[in-house]
């Protein structure tokens, strides 16, 4: 039985842990993050999911529908007003209403079409446009999110189905020491509390066991409901690798942040738009022009029976700023001041990106270095003592609740280890929606 145990300690390579999976069910909370696309680690399935999340996501469609009606209505912006037709009659005398009485009554039909100042229509035009970029910008933002939250549910779900199979294998090998402290109860050599502890353990591996299913089944239903399924979502998550980490310079991500991150794109678009407010701000200064023509038509001379010619009218509105102070000038002003606001919100982020990816960059480091010490040094330790402490156990030379401690800090190793292995890709994650590209793009650009 003693070299049953062993060969299971060694075959597990760091699988006993009890009171860690409550630890790592909290830190649950460090997979909170991803964007548009991981590394080719992260699995074709979490692609397909969130490529499906992306199709039915109802808001995001509505923000992209948006963006389309903008783009529709843009020419509106840019094009003159419609002519206005009137039909008049001018001068008719009201003692007999008669048309042919009075050589000065007409009937007119006019034609009226406003103009504004040269390069408005097309400044209007351009504003429009510059906003329906701005809303694609923020649709792509939307996208990102939802990529985010989708893979951030995918690794909590992956951890929880982690933490199932090590509490499985915990719950196998207590029930094997439980029977070596039954036996060596039943030969006088042991203690009837080693064999109540054991069986202590292994009810609360029992009811940590009703604990992670639930988590699992919440971690489905939130996946359910990202992806807008009818149907229970019951599929499961696939582990991961340690991702590959080479060639992560903060220098060039931050360059690619600049270049594709969509706030930074939506946040350019405004200070563009805002350009474009002043200058027709600007142009509201000078004035709109009115062209009027019309046609009278008179009837003949009823005395003389001559025919009276037709007259025809041509004429130019012009509108007066009259009520500068409180049109114009109050409208320049305020186009000035959202200018000033969207440069210093563009300058704001543009400033806190690069902080944010020398922050990133060195929590993966850190993740990194920690999970390597804890992968290949502190788990070869906790086996070398788990298993000599089974050794002393069984010839009676260490304690069982010693015993049982080294093999929970066994298992307390291994799911560190992995808690570090989520934490990379988290952080990876973070690092691609600040940037708005995939890592793995980035490093095929090089």
């Amino acid at each position: 039985m003693d070299e049953i145990m062993k060969s299971q300690h060694r075959a597990g390579a760091g699988s006993i842990m009890l009171f860690s999976i409550a630890a790592m069910l909290i830190g649950l909370s460090v997979l909170h993050s991803a964007t548009e696309a991981l590394s080719a680690e992260e699995g074709y399935e979490l692609s397909e999911l969130v490529q499906e999340a992306l199709a039915n996501n109802s808001e995001l469609q509505s923000l992209e529908e948006k963006a389309r009606a903008l783009w529709a209505e843009a020419p509106f912006y840019g094009s003159l007003q419609d002519p206005k037709i009137g039909f008049i009659i001018s001068n008719l005398p009201t003692d007999t209403f008669d048309f042919d009485q009075e050589a000065m009554t007409q009937k007119v039909i006019s034609i009226d079409q406003q103009i504004p100042w040269f390069g408005t229509l097309d400044l209007a035009e351009q504003g429009a446009e510059l906003m329906a970029v701005e809303q694609e910008a923020m649709a792509t933002a939307a996208r990102l999110s939802v990529s985010r939250q989708v893979k951030e549910t995918w690794y909590e779900l992956a951890f929880i189905e982690r933490s199932l199979e090590i509490n499985d294998r915990l719950r196998e090998i207590i029930s094997q020491v439980l029977q070596i402290a039954e036996t060596r109860y039943a030969t006088g050599s042991g203690l009837q509390q080693d064999i109540l502890l054991a069986q202590v353990q292994l009810s609360e591996l029992l009811d940590r066991d009703v604990s992670l299913q639930s988590s699992k089944r919440k971690m489905q239903d939130m996946l359910g409901s990202l992806l807008n399924r009818s149907d229970l979502f019951n599929e499961t998550a696939r582990p991961l690798d340690p991702p590959d980490l080479a060639g992560l310079e903060q220098e060039k991500l931050t360059a690619a942040a600049l270049q594709y991150n969509p706030l930074i794109a939506a946040r350019r678009t405004a200070v563009l738009k805002a350009k474009v407010d002043v200058q027709l701000a600007e142009k509201a200064y000078m004035p709109e022009m009115g062209f009027r023509v019309a046609y009278g038509q008179r009837d003949d001379d009823p005395i003389s029976g001559n025919s009276r010619a037709d007259l025809f009218t041509a004429g130019v509105i012009l509108s007066v700023p009259l009520w500068q102070n409180t049109r114009q000038d109050s409208k320049l002003a305020g186009s000035n001041k959202r200018l000033l606001s969207a440069r210093g919100s563009q300058q704001a982020l543009e400033n806190t990106l690069p902080h944010r990816i020398n922050g990133l960059l060195s929590e993966i480091n850190g993740a990194r270095e920690s999970r390597d010490l804890f992968a290949d040094v502190l788990t070869v330790q906790a086996i070398q003592l788990a298993d000599s402490s089974l050794a002393a156990y069984s010839v009676g030379k260490v304690e069982f609740n010693t015993m049982l401690t080294t093999h929970i800090r066994l298992l307390q190793i291994e799911l560190k280890t992995e808690q570090f292995t989520y934490l990379i890709y988290k952080k990876l994650a973070e690092l691609e929606e600040t940037i708005g590209q995939p890592i793995v793009a980035i490093k095929e650009n090089r």
